[in-house]
């Protein structure tokens, strides 16, 4: 379908600010989008919209749950998509959902969205699980995502302890435990309507079997203060979050008082919360 039929589809719409609607209008990013999608996936999409990604993936999954809270656009799927068998919507917000609840087989799903940028992270939380959550009930239930994100997130989500620009922090952390993550595909922001005022990337996230480093007692709490105070060093983050043993534990992983937490991998970091767990 060419992107003026979308243009016009999306313009009879009224997209609404506070859901954080942007429709994609690129055919050649909704086909690309689809293409990630295979004959025997079953796959939830987040954020159905109009369905104009929806009605490329019913064509070819095995099964297709769409989540919407907009009752307009309810409305649009409803029409255009209810003769398709392999389709059910239902009217849910996903922060509130939980996949298990949702008419899948025991087998594990695929995610797509064109996400509401606002409540991304969220998102990834209740998707994923916290960094020390091995036994999340969401993430075991997932092969695969591939979301629609603001380009900023993208690379703060692929981001390692070489990127520059302090992309590195606590979401490329909470992304990586558990996913391999890359970004596939750069989107600009005049594939939608309305236009959003920055660009999007695709980011397809593999979801591995088992963490990316062994997940030790203290292994969030060393996360969230070494990155929620980027201007302090590693020693003074780690003493104002209340670590004890300090100078000790940065002695015995070779680390640098004075260096900054953004310069550590995930390895050494989980390294240094073994070694504070001896003193906290």
């Amino acid at each position: 379908m060419d992107n003026l039929n979308y243009i016009l589809r999306a313009k009879k719409f009224r997209a609404k600010k506070s859901l954080g609607q942007n429709f994609l209008i690129d055919s050649d990013t909704i086909d690309f989008i689809s293409s990630c999608a295979k004959e025997d996936d079953e796959i939830l999409e987040i954020g159905a919209g109009l369905g104009f990604v929806t009605q490329e993936l019913v064509k070819i999954a095995k099964n297709v749950v769409a989540l919407e809270i907009d009752k307009s656009a309810i409305n649009v799927l409803n029409k255009n998509l209810s003769s398709y068998d392999n389709f059910k919507l239902i009217e849910a917000d996903i922060l509130k959902t939980k996949i298990n609840d949702l008419p899948f087989s025991d087998d594990k799903i695929k995610v797509i969205a064109n996400i509401p940028y606002y409540i991304t992270s969220p998102i990834l939380l209740h998707l994923l699980g916290e960094i020390d959550d091995l036994n999340n009930e969401n993430r075991i239930r997932i092969k695969e995502l591939v979301l629609m994100v603001q380009l900023e997130v993208a690379r703060r989500i692929c981001a390692d302890e070489n990127s520059q620009n302090k992309e590195y922090g606590q979401l490329s952390i909470l992304s990586q435990m558990y996913c391999d993550c890359e970004i596939v595909k750069i989107v600009p922001k005049k594939c939608f309507l309305p236009s959003p005022k920055v660009d999007s990337a695709i980011v397809r996230f593999s979801v591995k079997d088992e963490p990316k480093v062994e997940i030790t007692r203290l292994l969030k709490r060393t996360v969230k203060a070494i990155f929620n105070q980027r201007r302090k060093n590693i020693k003074n983050s780690l003493l104002n979050a209340g670590f004890l043993g300090v100078n000790e534990a940065l002695l015995k992983v070779n680390i640098e008082p004075n260096s900054r937490g953004e310069k550590l991998s995930v390895e050494k970091i989980q390294e240094l919360s073994k070694a504070l767990e001896e003193f906290n």
